[in-house]
């Protein structure tokens, strides 16, 4: 492709710009050294490439799950002359722990659902976690199918699909669903004039303060360790670069997911 050349080329010439694709939001994502740096990145890509390039800020992987277990039941049945579908299930979807992800399991007694249906059932149910309610994929999640009963011409795989696709549609949305945002560990390195700036600066980012001290083999500094939303990522290295005189720099990896709230509610949803 060209925009795949046009970017190797830019990698080349600024080592300091770095490519990536983020494969949940299905971006390519370009990181550098603050605005300014990756607005003339962006301006010398375009004129390179000659394609007309769309940017924004990078999109934050929400997800969502749901704090209620529940019990849905649906039902298929269409009748236009000749085989109909039919198909019917019971599930129950419950929370799991934070980071137990999505399982399906069969708990059907006395065949009230043939053995050969039971594959397409948790293809659907999974298949349902892609995006839920609210408009995210759900994650930390039990589905259980406990009933059902078939029809012995009318039923097939497309058929249980369909009815567990609305059971997982409609129990998502009675189960309480809620956003989580990705947390992410950061670790701060600034001279240690700054360290408590650079504290609340990360405290008014809604990041929770682990601790602190001297930076090995760099006396005078201090790495300041953090838990903090990724969201309030995407512009720090602007703030942290103004406090610090162009010296503070920062590193960070994903840690967990945790509930949104507040102001970060509104933007998760605005998507």
């Amino acid at each position: 492709m060209k925009l795949s050349g046009a970017l190797q080329k830019l990698t080349e010439e600024d080592p300091c710009i770095q490519v990536s694709h983020d494969v949940e939001t299905d971006e390519i994502v370009l990181h550098g050294q603050g605005e300014i740096h990756l607005n003339a990145a962006v301006e010398r890509l375009t004129k390179s490439s000659g394609l007309k390039l769309k940017t924004s800020r990078p999109r934050v992987s929400f997800k969502e799950t749901v704090r209620l277990a529940v019990t849905q039941h649906s039902r298929l049945k269409h009748q236009s002359g000749g085989h109909g579908q039919f198909a019917d299930v019971t599930l129950n979807i419950a929370p799991r722990e934070r980071g137990e992800g999505f399982v399906f399991e069969d708990k059907i007694v006395g065949g009230a659902v043939p053995k050969q249906y039971i594959p397409a059932i948790g293809e659907a149910a999974s298949a349902a976690t892609r995006k839920g309610p609210l408009g995210y994929q759900v994650v930390d999640v039990e589905v259980v199918l406990v009933d059902g009963t078939f029809h012995a011409v009318d039923s097939s795989d497309m058929a249980f699909k369909s009815a567990t696709r609305l059971a997982m549609q409609e129990g998502l949305a009675k189960a309480d669903p809620m956003l989580l945002e990705p947390i992410h560990h950061v670790t701060i390195s600034v001279p240690a004039d700054y360290t408590s700036g650079t504290q609340r600066l990360l405290t008014g980012r809604r990041a929770r303060i682990l601790g602190y001290g001297e930076r090995p083999g760099w006396p005078g500094w201090d790495d300041i360790e953090a838990k903090m939303p990724k969201t309030e990522l995407q512009d720090l290295i602007i703030e942290l670069r103004s406090l610090t005189m162009g010296l503070g720099t920062y590193r960070h990896t994903f840690d967990h997911l945790a509930e949104v709230r507040g102001n970060a509610t509104e933007q998760a949803k605005a998507g």
